[in-house]
This record gives structure tokens, C-alpha cells and sequence, in this order.
């Protein structure tokens, strides 16, 4: 796939170096105002020239909304007035400007991965139901024309599965796309997910095993998944969340160089959590060093955070330290202050609980909260995933890729639908960026008729099911029959005929 021109995005984009950010000014982000400009050095490692990765504007502002959330008595009455920060992190959110890496082992079946034996020196055998789609195909042109110029976009979880758990709709939905219909033809989708904290592989294998369907790993986005560009920004990041040590592993997939997780400061000092039971497992499992004698560029919460009190506790001390190092406390809390980045903004997430569970937002409002409480100061901050825009621009990168590998024509189709649970992501994010929006009560959203401060521009729906249903009678006609069958078209199978069996 070719790499982003400046033109796709509707705004002069700058060439900025990646020690050089500073010259991103919020002012200048597609007519919006981001809160402050910012103009001093951020000193940032990487590589002057940088070529993979391009900045889009962010939509929202960098500085902290905790303010709504906080008692005012936790206010200093004496806070100085905020003074412009040197920190232009937050006016731009880089994504990978490169068509990511092919894989051509990437579709993931039910069972595991895929692969048909093939016959040495010999043409591979062409299914008798391949032979006949494409002379359905062939004689209903107009209608193949409009299912390639289609596309579903998918939320997952309280979309397709509850956790864990199938939503039956789900794997009924993508057997109509992946071919279960009268063209017998596969009407592009992808997966757009707030979901975090395991390396997209991983996840998507994960995913087509409960959905009983194929997934490739080329449809597939994580919250964090645009965050490998800023590999080339920062060399050493703590990275926060996840299971395990998941997250070390997706930040080592996208190429950071130097990794720290919250245990590998807890097993150098465990005092610096006193509240936490460090157990010998997770100090033989860790990687500590003498943090007191290096300096952590930048932090990336990739996941929902499994200890809020250790989390919350090393980000504060690192964001209060001089420039990233532990044991020191900066005079300055704004000057010297290192970036913090979020993969997502949700404050709720449908899992197999009744109701939706604090996801990583309410996280982030409250490391907000407490370090205004302990500066007096906002935080300024980057938060990826939906709604941002960012997150969309990679999105269609995504779907035209996925057209080129399914129709062999990588273009960006004209009628794109997003299916969602969530009004203040799913929904907000697609019409925002010119999307047919799909909002189904199968998750976060158990309203009435739609959602009163972000209503879904196409329509509410029971399910995931009844959304595609509609979009594609649409698109495609009233008539259009979600099924295949063999005996509608194949001369053999059809009654007053010789008995004969298809070849699969």
C-alpha cells in the first residue's frame, strides 16, 4: 500500500524531527484549538529524517479534564496560573505512515491457522462452489460493484462477544460477510477495538476461535496498534497495564528498544509501593536496574492497569521527578515533566458482569485528579484510540489494505458503517469522520430510542445482526438473500436432473 500523502489529511502538515516537536503548535491542528501552544524543546531520542510515521492533529485537547471530577477542596487556593508548557506532545498523534509488514500466515481459523495441501506440479483444485460464484458473480455485476464499494467496521467487545463469550449475532454477521450470501461473495470488514493489552496475533487468534470464523491479522486494530510510531520518538518508556507481562511484549513487537514495566522498579526498590506484596515470582520475572542512574523518556499506558495503587504511584513519581528519573523530584513540575500517552479513553467496558466495568479512562482521570491535587498543575496528556482521529486515519489505511488482499483493489470504499456499543466512541468517532453509524444495545448502550448527546446517524438495532441486515439491503437491495445455496445455481443439484454430487 502506498504511504500517507500530506493531502490526505486536509492540513499542512509540517516535516518535524524527532527531537524538534516543539514547533507542533495546538493552534495550528485543522482549525481547532487544543488548549496551550507550546514553545520550547522537548529533547526527544530518535533519528533526525524519521520517514515512518506522520503526526495527525488531535481533536482533543492534551490537558486534563479532571477538574469536573474533583472536589474543590483538593485545590491549592494560592496555584499559580498554568504557564505554557514546553511539552507539544499532545498537539499531534504520530501513527505508522508505512503500509504495515504483509504476513502472509495471518488468517487465523476457528481451529487454528489455515492452509490447504496443495498437489506438486500440479494447478490447485478450483471448489465446484468457487466455479459457480463466479458466474453469479459475472451476471450480477452492478450488485458485486456495490458489495466492494461497502465496508463494516467493528467494535468487539459488547458488539460481537461479551468477554470470553459469543454474541450468537456475531458469528452469524461474519459468515454473511465472508461469503454466507447469493453473490457468495466477501463484503470487506474490519475490526476497530478499545481493546488493549496483548499482542494483536495473539488476540486475533483468540478472537476467531470464539467467532468460529477466519480473521486475519491485517484487519485487526488495537487501541495501541497506531502507537508502534512512537517507537521512533522514545527509546526508554515505562510501559503500564495489561496482564502479565503482555504489554513488554506488544511494545517489543512494535521496536522499542528499552522496555520497563512496573515490576522491574518494584524488584529495584520495593519501597517505592509500600502497600504492595511483591511476591518471588514476580521478582524472578523481572528485569531490574538502577533507576536512580537513567532517565525514562516518555510513559505509555498500552491497557487497563491490574494495581491501580502501584501504577498510579510510579507514573505520579515519574511525571513529579527531573526529566524521567526516579528518586529525584523536580523543582519544576511542568518544565521537566515527561509525556504520558493512553491507548484509549473509554471510561466503561461491557465484559460478562450485568454492567459495564471502569475501563482505562476513569484510570487516567484519576491520575489527573491526583496529580493536580499534588501540583496544582493539569496534566497534559495523549490519549490514542476512538474517538480520536488519529485512530480513523489508520482505520482506512486497514480497509483499503484488507481490499486489495480480498478484491485485489486497494482503494477505500464510498459507504463505510460502523457498528458500535458505545455512544461516546464507537458512535461520536464515526460521525465525526463521515461514517454510516450502527448503534446496538448488546453493550455499554441500553438507552431508548437512540443516545440523546451522540445519536447513531443510521440507526439503533437489537443486534449486530439486525445493523448489517439493514446496511446491506440498503447498499445492495431489499431482496438480497443472506445465504448460499448450492441447488439455487448448480445445474446438478437441481430437481428433474441426474443425481450428482459437488465437489468441495
Amino acid at each position: 500500500m502506498p504511504a500517507f500523502d500530506d493531502s490526505d489529511f486536509g492540513v499542512p502538515v509540517q516535516q518535524i524531527k524527532s527531537k524538534d516537536l516543539s514547533r507542533v503548535k495546538s493552534s495550528e491542528s485543522n482549525g481547532h484549538s487544543f488548549g496551550h501552544s507550546y514553545g520550547s524543546s522537548l529533547p526527544i531520542p530518535g533519528e533526525d529524517g524519521m520517514t515512518n510515521s506522520i503526526e495527525v492533529p488531535a481533536t482533543r485537547s492534551s490537558i486534563a479534564d479532571a477538574s469536573p471530577y474533583m472536589h474543590q477542596l483538593s485545590l491549592s487556593p494560592s496555584q499559580r496560573d498554568r504557564r505554557a508548557s514546553r511539552n507539544s506532545f499532545g498537539a499531534s498523534l504520530p501513527i505508522p505512515r508505512s503500509k504495515r509488514q504483509s504476513r502472509l500466515s495471518s488468517v487465523v481459523s476457528a481451529e487454528g491457522r489455515t492452509g490447504k495441501s496443495v498437489r506438486p506440479g500440479m494447478p490447485p483444485i478450483q471448489p465446484t462452489r468457487e466455479i459457480l460464484a463466479s458466474q453469479v458473480q459475472d451476471m450480477s455485476s452492478e450488485k458485486v460493484r456495490a458489495a466492494k464499494d461497502m465496508a463494516f467496521v467493528f467494535d468487539i467487545d459488547g458488539v460481537l462477544v461479551h468477554g470470553d463469550r459469543l454474541i450468537p449475532e456475531g458469528k452469524r454477521v461474519l459468515e454473511i460477510l465472508n461469503g454466507d450470501n447469493e453473490l457468495a461473495i466477501k463484503i470487506p470488514h474490519i475490526f476497530l477495538t478499545n481493546g488493549s493489552g496483548k499482542p494483536e496475533q495473539a488476540r486475533v487468534e483468540q478472537l476467531s476461535k470464539i467467532l468460529q470464523q477466519p480473521i486475519s491479522i491485517e484487519q485487526f486494530i488495537q487501541s495501541h496498534t497506531p502507537m508502534r510510531a512512537l517507537s521512533e520518538y522514545y527509546d526508554t518508556v515505562l510501559v503500564v497495564g495489561g496482564e502479565g507481562y503482555r504489554c513488554r511484549e506488544v511494545a517489543e513487537a512494535y521496536g522499542f528498544e528499552n522496555i520497563v514495566v512496573p515490576n522491574d522498579i518494584l524488584a529495584w526498590d520495593p519501597t517505592i509501593a509500600p502497600y504492595r506484596k511483591f511476591t518471588e515470582e514476580e521478582r524472578r520475572t523481572s528485569r531490574p536496574r538502577d533507576f536512580s542512574k537513567m532517565n525514562i523518556d516518555a510513559i505509555m499506558v498500552f491497557s487497563d492497569s491490574r494495581d491501580y495503587a502501584t501504577d498510579m504511584q510510579i507514573i505520579v513519581d515519574l511525571l513529579r521527578s527531573e526529566n524521567g528519573r526516579l528518586h529525584t523530584m523536580a523543582k519544576d513540575p511542568v518544565s521537566q515533566r515527561i509525556p504520558i500517552y493512553f491507548s484509549q479513553g473509554d471510561l466503561l467496558c461491557p465484559t460478562e458482569h450485568p454492567y459495564p466495568r471502569m475501563s482505562q479512562g476513569t484510570f487516567r482521570i484519576g491520575l489527573e485528579a491526583m496529580y493536580k491535587a499534588l501540583t496544582g498543575e493539569d496534566l497534559e496528556r495523549v490519549v490514542y484510540g476512538k474517538p480520536e482521529l488519529a485512530t480513523y486515519k489508520y482505520a482506512d489505511e486497514v480497509i483499503a489494505s484488507w481490499m486489495e488482499i480480498i478484491h485485489n483493489d486497494e482503494k477505500l470504499p464510498a459507504n463505510i458503517y460502523m457498528v458500535g456499543d458505545n455512544p461516546a466512541s464507537d458512535i461520536i468517532g464515526g460521525n465525526m469522520y463521515g461514517w454510516n453509524t450502527c448503534l446496538v444495545r448488546t453493550g455499554v448502550f441500553q438507552g431508548g430510542e437512540n443516545d440523546e448527546n451522540n445519536p447513531a446517524n443510521f440507526g439503533v438495532f437489537a443486534n449486530v445482526l439486525e445493523a448489517v441486515k439493514a446496511a446491506v439491503k440498503k447498499e445492495l437491495g431489499q431482496e438480497f438473500r443472506f445465504e448460499w445455496k448450492d441447488e439455487h445455481v448448480n445445474p446438478l443439484l437441481q430437481k428433474g436432473t441426474a443425481s450428482a454430487v459437488a465437489v468441495e
